[in-house]
Order: C-alpha cells, then sequence, then structure tokens
C-alpha cells in the first residue's frame, strides 16, 4: 500500500478518534469522517506497514445509521467525532467496545459477560449537556478576533460560537468578549511569537443553580479595560463569578496558575443529587451533570452501604463521589495528588455538614500504602475498609496500588472507569487475586465523542469459595 493508492472500503468499526476502520485485503485503513456502515472511496494519505490513514473522497454507499449533523462544522471541530452516527448506533458502539475490551484484555468470557454486563445508559436529549468549555482565541487571515474550538490533531481554530454540546447562554458571552476585544483593540494570543493577551475564555454553568462563571486566560498580569467587559457580562442573568487566569507559559496547559477576581466570587455552587458544590475555575468537576448524577447514583448501588462502613475514595478530586458515598456510610477518607482539589474537597464537605469525610494530599499509589504499612506498624495489624472505590485517569490504576488494595481485603471494589481497556487490564489484575466481577455497566457521559465511562463492582471471595 502506498500513497494516494485509491479504494473502496466498507466501514466497520470507530477508532479512538472518531476515524471510521476498514478494511482492504487484511489491510487496516482509518478514514476520517466515515462511520459505521458506509462504504467510500477513499485515497491513502499516510501508509504504514499493517495500517494507514486515508481521506474519504465520496460515499459510495450511504450506512443507515448515518444521520445529518446538528453542527455545521462538526466534520471540521476536534470536539465532536461522531455526530453524524445516530445516537442509538453511538450507544451500540460504545457498549460493543466496552465488551471487547472486557473479553480482549481483561480475559472475561462471552458468557460471563452476558451475566454480568448491564445495558448501557444513554441520555434522552444527547445535546447541550456540558457544564463546561474553555474556547481558544485567536485571529482569522483577515486579523478578525475569532473564537470556537480547534480541528483534530492542531491548534488551528475552527470559528463557533455556537457549539451543539454547550450552553445556549456560551454564544451570548463570547460574543461579548469578542467585541470587547475589537472596541478596545486587545489581542489574541500567537502561539508562535507567544505575543498577544487573550488565550482563552473559560465558561462554567451550574444547570441547577444556573449560576455562570466566565474566567479569561489572559498572557500578561493585568485585563485593560476589564470593567468595562464587567459591565456587559454582569447583565446576563445568572453571572456570579468573573475572573481571569494569568498564563504566560510557553505551554499547551489552558489555565495559569493565579487566578485574580474582577466581579463577584471566585467559585460557582452546583448540585449532584442532595449534594452541593462549590467550583473555581481550577477545580476537576465532570463536564455532563444528567449522567454523573446518573453515575455517582451507580457507584452508590454498587458500594451497598448500610452507615457503617470505611470507605477509601482513591482520585477524589474535589470530593464529588467521596461525599455522595459519605450520606451513607461511617467513614470516607478521599485522596488526590492536587492541593487545590483537595482544597475544594474539605470545603464541599463543610458546606454540607459532613463531618464523617477525610481527605489526604497526594498520589493514590503512594499514599494508601504508605497508610497501610504506617497502621500496621503502628497497631500490629493490617488496616482494613469495607469498600475502595477508584476513579482513576486513562491509564488506570499503578499495580502497587492494585496489590495495597488486594492486601486490605475490602468486601467490594466499585471502579469507575473512563478507559475500558485500562479498566480491563486492572479487572483482571483483582480477579486474579481473589476478587470476582459481579456488575459492569457502561454510561454515555460524552455523546457525540467516542469516550464512555463505565462503572463496576467486585466483591471479595472467602478462602473456601476460592479453592
Amino acid at each position: 500500500m502506498k500513497k494516494n493508492d485509491k479504494f473502496i472500503v466498507t466501514i466497520e468499526d470507530i477508532g479512538i478518534n472518531g476515524e471510521g476502520i476498514g478494511k482492504v485485503d487484511g489491510y487496516t485503513l482509518f478514514v476520517k469522517d466515515a462511520i459505521i456502515g458506509d462504504t467510500v472511496e477513499a485515497v491513502i494519505t499516510k501508509p504504514k506497514k499493517n495500517y494507514g490513514y486515508a481521506k474519504m473522497l465520496k460515499i459510495m454507499d450511504y450506512s443507515p445509521h448515518r444521520v445529518p449533523a446538528k453542527c455545521p462544522v462538526a466534520r471540521q471541530c476536534g470536539g465532536c467525532q461522531i455526530q453524524e452516527l445516530s445516537y442509538e448506533a453511538q450507544l451500540a458502539f460504545k457498549a460493543k467496545k466496552v465488551r471487547g475490551n472486557l473479553e480482549r484484555i481483561g480475559g472475561f468470557t462471552p458468557e460471563f459477560l452476558d451475566q454480568v454486563m448491564e445495558p448501557i445508559c444513554g441520555m434522552d436529549t444527547p445535546f447541550h449537556y456540558r457544564n463546561k468549555a474553555q474556547f481558544p482565541i485567536g485571529t482569522d487571515k483577515e486579523g478578525n478576533v475569532i473564537t470556537g474550538f480547534y480541528a483534530g490533531r492542531t491548534h488551528q481554530i475552527i470559528p463557533n460560537m455556537e457549539c451543539a454540546l454547550g450552553v445556549s447562554v456560551n454564544q451570548e458571552i463570547l460574543g461579548i468578549i469578542v467585541d470587547f476585544m475589537n472596541e478596545y483593540h486587545l489581542t489574541a494570543y500567537d502561539e508562535e511569537t507567544q505575543r498577544g493577551l487573550v488565550r482563552h475564555v473559560l465558561i462554567r454553568y451550574g444547570f441547577t443553580t444556573k449560576e455562570i462563571m466566565v474566567c479569561l486566560v489572559i498572557n500578561e498580569d493585568n485585563l485593560p479595560h476589564s470593567e468595562k467587559l464587567v459591565d456587559k457580562l454582569v447583565q446576563i442573568n445568572g453571572m456570579t463569578s468573573i475572573t481571569y487566569s494569568i498564563n504566560r507559559e510557553n505551554t499547551n496547559v489552558i489555565m495559569g496558575k493565579e487566578i485574580r477576581l474582577l466581579w463577584g466570587q471566585s467559585y460557582i455552587t452546583d448540585y449532584i443529587g442532595n449534594v452541593k458544590y462549590q467550583i473555581s475555575p481550577l477545580s476537576f468537576y465532570q463536564v455532563n451533570p444528567a449522567q454523573t448524577e446518573t453515575l455517582y447514583g451507580l457507584a452508590l448501588e454498587y458500594a451497598q452501604l448500610t452507615g457503617g462502613e470505611t470507605v477509601w475514595d482513591l482520585y477524589c478530586g474535589i470530593g464529588t463521589i467521596s461525599l455522595f458515598l459519605a450520606q451513607k456510610a461511617k467513614k470516607v477518607y478521599g485522596v488526590e495528588i492536587v492541593p487545590q482539589a483537595i482544597d475544594d474537597a474539605r470545603n464541599n464537605a463543610k458546606i454540607n455538614d459532613m463531618e464523617n469525610v477525610e481527605f489526604f494530599v497526594g498520589k493514590a499509589e503512594e499514599v494508601l500504602p504508605e497508610y497501610y504499612a504506617e497502621y500496621e506498624r503502628q497497631h500490629g495489624k493490617k488496616a482494613y475498609a469495607d469498600v475502595i472505590v477508584v476513579d482513576p485517569p486513562r491509564k488506570g490504576c499503578d499495580e502497587t496500588l492494585l496489590d495495597t488494595i488486594v492486601k486490605m481485603q475490602p468486601k467490594r471494589i466499585v471502579y469507575v472507569s473512563c478507559d475500558s481497556a485500562t479498566l480491563a487490564r486492572d479487572l483482571k489484575y483483582l480477579c486474579e487475586k481473589g476478587y470476582e466481577l459481579k456488575k459492569v455497566k457502561p454510561v454515555d457521559q460524552f455523546p457525540m465523542t467516542t469516550h464512555v465511562e463505565v462503572v463496576s463492582y467486585l466483591d471479595y471471595k472467602s478462602l473456601e469459595s476460592q479453592l
């Protein structure tokens, strides 16, 4: 196979970046903009030894699952990879992806998965679900200020103020900011020259409280004429927090470490179920509140708490799952590496009057083993937890951490995952160490993208049952 070769290929799967996947004489092709069920003519743009990337020239036979994109720039924008795939087909693809990883990587049999895997939880309305958006600011070829989202795998801004996944107020806020920059001749940041003032705009929205946060990320210590911008933004109903973040680094990291208040308060509040959270510009907070409540509700259900349990919540962020669990547990310990997140977690426990939660700053793979070793030194016996909940990053859990969890022998392990491949790997390890997988349920936290969350739980098997 070589560059510029043309082929007719039928698309059978989707890649992690949303490309359609098909095979020609055993050679795998990744075809941008093609979806499952399409038969397309494509030309190879980047051939590799066993696979290649291709550009779709035309659709020969349309997939029965193909639907018109709601967003006019869906193909160019990197935010929605599979908007032209029907939502029912998206859910089927994601469930199949989770199941496939559990079989291939986890080693679980199809018959076993038939028993433990529950249907994927989708959304009734899979658009306008995001409570957070980060918009890069730039200029077009004519020098006009633009904002939108990056094209896939690039830092080229696709102009778009009306995202199909975001809330409608985003468009009004962005319009005000662009007009403000034009009126006062404020420049957009240029990544190549590292010059220009405004880099990004962060917008957060509380779906329950209707509170709005706006944070401009700038390349200087001050935002000129900021009082004029504030005068415009505060006219929007629900505006609660207006800040700016200073980021003068040559980096792809969006937010700077220093946040300065322009107006209102430095945070907004929102609820997941009955639990109230304060959310600052730097807080990690799940972007889909409706599905987050489902996700955490499942974690709480799988934990099977009766009020007397000791629970560890690893990778706890600002305490979202910890506080959900604390509603029914005797004691919850949360661990998170980001100090500010722990500050937020402690404050969130305080505003909810929850005194049965304690938080530790540090890497989960260091904090829990150190706690386990110190407890044994002091008390001459093993540290114990009734339930351990993990919600790790995409890389999954470190083996040192998994080993400590196994040593503590909790009755149940609840594993919340954003990557079903590393989930499958870790579940295999735990099942080889005396645990039994009881339930797995995918939750579509990110409609129109290839990502899917999974909640699962395992029970500890007694020595007798292992024999």
